[in-house]
């Protein structure tokens, strides 16, 4: 058994924790192929993917074109040099041509080491030290970023995993998503100290939970009172839920952005940007160090360029809308029927069932999920070649590869594991 063998040389048998199946239970699929929307594991069963590598697949799995730009690159220009590149150069005036707010950029190998980089960045720019980020939104692994809230509504923070010192902790400040008074009393109570403000403008790791304009306006509005830099991770949503990222739907600008996902076209990529007069502290532009060997790499920046222009051309949002809007619809219509009330909640191609009557608007309501329920769903969606994110807190992606055979069959998946999940039959006269 792969997973076996994999847990003698691997920790836990997997190369990040989600994909261990530890919320949902039993032994994760491995996977050997994807083409499209689906997906082929090591026993040679297919399934219809919604994580499509946890967002970047927007166009599905071997899209001719992006592969045949890795391709061209692999044989006609090389994998890393630890030289710059016409591509990275190619790929910085496409981001800061379709981002406004970001007027350079600097890349990065993954959408972890942007955000740790772009706290680094508004450290050195404002001369402070301690960041504001939001409970239940997830901007990598980084020491700062590793932070829970304490049983009050907001506290200083303590460490959520072993490694992290308490240094690290207490600086970083943890306020509730969608609250902006819980902002207001860190930033009155530490005042002259907040270098920055890092969030998730729509929160893709408690499932997806959007913001509210209000909120995000109020944000704005604060940071820039108070010299303090707003950041937009947008890792996930970038490209995603607009063209122009979930600061475009919004129309909010903020004062720099991290990416990664969809501009690495399924290969490993992250990038930071914002206004140039903080960019131009980074080194070797300014003072602020950060380097990456692999950063900019042939291949992930031909993958990801490819991927925008692909974008660009052809426009998949709209159909991308409709799609999600039909699957939105199939799974209200099997809710009724069941007479479930569990909340959904979607931002384009970006959606999730939560098993809670809760409205989820922050990580409180989202945890307020019943997760054995979602684990009881999860693996008889699986039975049914439904491939979904091996925990509650996770979001659905859709590609423009789905079809509506694909969404149809998604559709009649879901009644049934709903019914097995919670034991029901369908609401009479339905």
């Amino acid at each position: 058994m792969l997973f076996e063998r994999a847990k003698k040389v691997i920790p836990g048998g997997v190369n990040s924790p989600v994909r261990a199946f530890k919320s949902v239970g039993g032994s994760p699929v491995f996977m050997q192929r994807g083409h499209g929307a689906h997906l082929t594991d090591a026993d040679g069963n297919t399934y219809i993917d919604y994580i499509g590598s946890w967002g970047p697949f927007i166009l599905g799995h071997q899209h001719p074109r992006v592969v045949a730009a890795i391709e061209h690159t692999l044989k006609h220009v090389g994998t890393s040099f630890g030289a710059p590149t016409m591509l990275e150069v190619e790929l910085a005036e496409t981001i800061t041509r379709l981002m406004p707010s970001i007027e350079q950029v600097r890349l990065t190998s993954s959408g972890t080491e942007a955000c740790m980089s772009a706290i680094r960045v508004a450290r050195g720019f404002t001369g402070r030290e301690k960041i504001i980020k939001f409970e239940g939104c997830y901007h990598g692994h980084g020491d700062s970023f590793l932070i829970k809230a304490g049983s009050g509504a907001l506290t200083l923070g303590v460490p959520d995993s072993p490694g992290i010192t308490r240094g690290t902790a207490q600086d970083t400040l943890n306020a509730s998503y969608n609250d902006i008074d819980s902002v207001k009393r860190l930033v009155a109570e530490f005042k002259g100290e907040i270098a920055a403000v890092i969030v998730e403008p729509i929160g893709g790791n408690m499932g997806v939970v959007p913001a509210s304009k209000a909120f995000l306006t109020s944000l704005r509005t604060l940071c820039t009172a108070e010299g303090i830099v707003l950041i937009f991770d947008e890792v996930m949503t970038g490209f995603r839920v607009a063209f122009g990222g979930a600061q475009s739907l919004y129309a909010i600008t903020p004062d720099m952005t991290t990416l990664g996902k969809i501009i690495g076209g399924g290969l490993p990529v992250g990038a930071y940007g914002g206004r140039k007069e903080i960019m131009q502290q980074v080194a070797p532009a300014g003072a602020i160090y950060q380097a990456g060997t692999l950063s900019g790499n042939p291949l992930a920046v031909s993958a990801g360029l490819e991927t925008l222009r692909i974008l660009e051309e052809e426009n998949p949002y709209p159909s991308l809308e409709k799609k999600a809007a039909m699957l939105e619809a199939g799974f209200t219509a099997n809710l009724q029927k069941l007479g479930l009330n569990l909340c959904q909640k979607r931002v384009g191609s970006m959606m999730c069932l939560f098993f809670t009557e809760r409205d989820v608007i922050d990580f409180d309501s989202a945890v307020s999920s019943d997760t054995k329920k979602y684990a009881a769903y999860f693996h008889a969606m699986l039975a049914r070649g439904i491939y979904l994110a091996p925990s509650q807190f996770e979001a659905m992606f859709l590609s423009a590869a789905h079809t509506d055979e694909d969404l149809e069959r998604t559709v009649q998946a879901n009644f049934e594991s709903l019914e097995l999940a919670y034991r029901l039959q369908p609401a009479p006269n339905v």
